[in-house]
This record gives structure tokens, sequence and C-alpha cells, in this order.
């Protein structure tokens, strides 16, 4: 399992693949008693998808086997004990992935070229991610977060350490020139590198950006590099280096919230200039009418919105859950397509939209 979804991740996830490529999705839950029957959904899925890749003919019987062992070992990596709200496997020859989504899924099983991604691309866009710098002077992590967790980046550098002992310290002190950590020129070598590593994995995949320390370490930090310039904001907070990952979201919460509430504030805004020049589309049908055609330029939805919908070939419907032709991930493609298209997608709080029918979107032209 990724501890991760970046944008990297996704477009791996995303490419094209030899067919068949075996998507399974499950509505998963948190709590008693509705998470008693999580175990039963799963295997009834993963049963059925065995079923359809061994009565494909299109399938070899070398990927028939190496497909199934590919399931089981999925499966065996499932961890229904601390679901979430949704629980996605892809498997193909050769590779086999699982995914825990905070957002629910339809409980689906699709054999195609490719992975049905559509779930986790709105998982991401819901959950808000961003990055967690925690500096010191022997001790630079990178966290990558989401709204109940962080988990700390293990890659690209990351973690860097650093031993304070000066080798020189002792002739230092003799000729009186020792001087203090956050002056000398090794950790102003050490912070830079630091600047240079997140800098890196920011361009490839850009998100908001929090830096945590001591104030010392975030004044040589804004000297030597370039995040200053780039984070969403400064929490000066020392001895977060070894702190687990509530302690750090506990730290930073503050300034997600404000700058969440900012962001919502700015997004309303926007969205009533836009009405009132007729560049704006409310409700699920005329945002997907939109979306489609590529005008959809800044999306907003609420965060719990779902809907199920058929199809009528001219507009989207409502329909009952499991009836024939219905799509119970509309919002969730909506999004995708959005994102596909280069638009940018912001979620807001339940009600905030209550008036523009819990979806609306800023257009294009």
């Amino acid at each position: 399992m990724h501890p991760t979804l970046t944008s990297a991740v996704l477009a791996e996830l995303r490419r094209p693949r030899p067919y068949p490529a075996v998507s399974i999705l499950m509505p998963t839950h948190r709590r008693e008693p509705e998470n008693a029957q999580d175990p039963v959904r799963l295997r009834n899925l993963v049963a059925e998808a065995k079923e359809r890749v061994q009565a494909d003919p299109r399938v070899s019987r070398a990927d028939r086997i190496d497909l199934v062992g590919q399931l089981d070992k999925a499966v065996a990596e499932v961890d229904l004990v601390h679901a979430e709200d949704g629980l996605v496997i892809f498997a193909a020859p050769g590779e086999h992935q699982v995914w825990t989504l905070g957002r629910p899924v339809p409980a689906r099983v699709v054999l195609s070229d490719s992975f049905l991604t559509r779930n986790l691309v709105a998982s991401q866009a819901a959950e808000r991610p961003y990055w967690v710098l925690v500096a010191a002077a022997d001790h630079v992590g990178l966290w990558s977060g989401g709204p109940e967790r962080l988990t700390e980046l293990t890659g690209g550098g990351f973690p860097m350490t650093r031993s304070l002992v000066d080798p020189d310290a002792e002739r230092q002190e003799r000729v009186g020139n020792l001087p203090s950590t956050f002056t000398d020129e090794q950790t102003r070598h050490f912070l830079r590198s630091a600047d240079t590593a997140a800098g890196l994995v920011l361009d490839a995949d850009p998100r908001p950006l929090y830096l945590v320390g001591e104030a010392e370490a975030l004044s040589l930090l804004a000297d030597v590099g370039t995040l200053a310039r780039r984070a969403t904001a400064q929490v000066p907070h020392g001895g977060l280096q070894q702190a687990g990952h509530e302690a750090l979201r506990q730290t930073v919460r503050p300034a997600l919230l404000a700058h969440a509430d900012d962001e919502v504030t700015a997004l309303l805004g926007e969205l009533d200039k836009a009405r009132g020049r007729k560049g704006f589309a409310a409700g699920i049908d005329e945002v997907w009418q939109n979306v489609t055609a590529g005008r959809v330029g800044h999306l907003a939805v609420e965060e719990q919105y779902r809907v199920t919908v058929r199809d009528d070939g001219d507009h989207l419907l409502p329909a009952e859950p499991g009836s024939p032709g219905s799509r119970d991930d509309i919002v969730d493609e909506v999004i995708e397509r959005a994102l596909d298209a280069g638009a940018k997608v912001q979620f807001v709080p339940d009600d905030r939209l209550a008036g523009h029918g819990r979806i609306a979107a800023v257009l294009r032209y």
C-alpha cells in the first residue's frame, strides 16, 4: 500500500496497461455495526473479479493465474480493522495495489486497459494535501499531510540529518571565534541543501507548504533559499524534529484552518463575480455539461456531496442507487474531468453551496 497519493503516483496509476487491468471498488465503514459486513462484501467482490477474469477469453492462461495470485496478495494486505470510507484494489499481471480512501466509493468490479482512478483523483482533491517541512540545525523532515494524518517522506534525500559536533570547535574556542549554531557555515549549507531538495519535491507535486521550526531556523531558511517565499505559512515552534505525526498535525492545525477559511471566502467571492458576468454554472447537470465541454476553470464542491444520476443523453437525471444505468460516482467523475482539463478544484464545508445545488463552477468562457 502506498503511504502517500502524490501526483506522480496518480500519473503512474493512470497509464494504460495490457488488458486486463482489474479495479475493485468497495465502500467501507469505520465503526460498528456497519463494518461487520465489510469482510463479506470484500470476499464477494474479489470472487466476482476472479470469475470474470477466468471467464474472459481475451485473458491468457498465464495472465489468469498471475491475476488470481495478485488479487490474493492484495486481499492479504487489506486492513479492514482500520478502514476509512472507501477501499480500492488494483491488480494487473505482475502488480497489485491497495488504497484506502477517506471518501465513499461505489461497489464495482471493472476490467479494462487501465485502472479506474477517478475515485482516487477525487479523494486526493478532497483531502487538500499539503506539505510540512520541520527545520532544525541538525534535522530537516518533510511530511505529507491530509485531513487526518501526516506521513513522513522517506525519499528524495529526506529526512536529512547531520551532527552538530564541530571538529574545529576547540581550535575556534582558543582563538575566540566560536560561532552560534545558526550562523556557522555548516548549518547554512545544511539548510540550503534541504531547501533545494524540498523545492524539487514541491515542483513535482505542488501543494501548500507550512514551515515549522525555531525562529532562528526559519530565518536562516529565508536567507539561504526559496522555500520561505513559497510557503503558505510559517509556524515558529521548536523541538518537533522527533515528534510524532499527531503532535505535528496539532501544531500546524491553526494555520491550516486559517488558510482554509481564507480560501473559502475568496472562492465565494469569485463565484459571485462569475455569476454577474454569466460565466457561472451550478447544479450537477449544468456543471456536467460544462465540464464535458472543457469550459470549467474553477470547480467548487461541498465536501460530503454525493448524488446518483442517470444520463438520458441530454441531461443527468436523479436516479436510485443501483438502478439500471445509474452512476453513483458522477461527482468524482466531474472532479476528474475538471482536473484533466487543467481546472482548479476546491472543496468547501457542507451547506456553503446550498443555494447552488452543492456544486458550482467558474467558466473559462
